[in-house]
């Protein structure tokens, strides 16, 4: 069992992009679907813009305003597939003999997010890239509470998932629609988050764990349960 507070968090998908979009679907949730919708991240210098896939450009938009006004933290970010639009389009190139740019390589592999994250925000703090599975929010938590129990004062926890290219459908069926979201976790003990092993389910989940979280902390639900194949996480609010 690990213990933390959730201090703040920030969620993106096509639609759902500000509180009152999200407390109304959390109230009343849809199927959200596949949709080339960007978030909003004009606040950046159009150069750096320029450089940001959607992925990118989704865990800016969520994590930004947990960062402002905020000391250097450190950071966690997990995703699944990560940059596999922009690897996928290195590896058309490769196939049609056509010259590689170093900086969409650079930029493919896992961490290149937080190290762009870092150059953005001027912070140097521990950050950690996780290739995560579809429990992936709960391992960057568990992370992040690592870091907290070793003193950190806050962690920023970051889990975003693109939608892949359509080649990749046969193999990938987890991302039905782009999301990032962020939490801002402190030392405490207003959540609990336990792990168990249970029965493979043969049923997916309706929404990513990630996106389920969100819907509970607006719902003011004590208690959230995620499985993964035989892991089932516990997310238990205290009173």
């Amino acid at each position: 069992m690990i213990q933390f507070d959730i201090d703040q968090y920030q969620a993106w998908a096509p639609g759902l992009a500000s509180t009152d979009d999200w407390a109304n679907w959390a109230r009343d949730p849809f199927d959200l679907e596949s949709s080339d919708a960007q978030p909003d991240v004009s606040f950046l210098p159009a150069m750096q813009r320029r450089r940001l896939s959607r992925l990118a450009r989704m865990v800016f938009a969520v994590a930004t305003p947990l960062a402002a006004d905020r000391p250097p933290m450190p950071l966690v970010y997990a995703s699944r597939h990560g940059e596999t639009t922009r690897t996928f389009a290195i590896l058309n190139e490769l196939a049609s003999e056509e010259p590689l740019s170093p900086t969409q390589f650079s930029l493919s592999v896992h961490n290149a997010i937080i190290g762009l994250w870092s150059i953005q925000q001027k912070d140097t703090s521990e950050m950690t890239a996780l290739a995560a599975e579809g429990d992936g929010l709960e391992h960057a938590v568990l992370e992040a509470a690592l870091l907290l129990g070793e003193g950190a004062p806050e962690v920023l926890v970051v889990v975003a998932e693109d939608q892949p290219p359509a080649a990749y459908a046969p193999w990938i069926n987890d991302v039905d629609f782009p999301y990032a979201v962020a939490l801002r976790l402190k030392p405490g003990k207003t959540w609990q988050l336990n792990l168990r092993a249970a029965e493979p389910s043969l049923s997916p989940a309706p929404h990513p764990h990630a996106i389920q979280l969100v819907r509970a902390l607006l719902n003011d639900q004590p208690t959230l349960q995620n499985q993964w194949e035989s892991r089932q996480w516990t997310w238990q609010q205290t009173p």
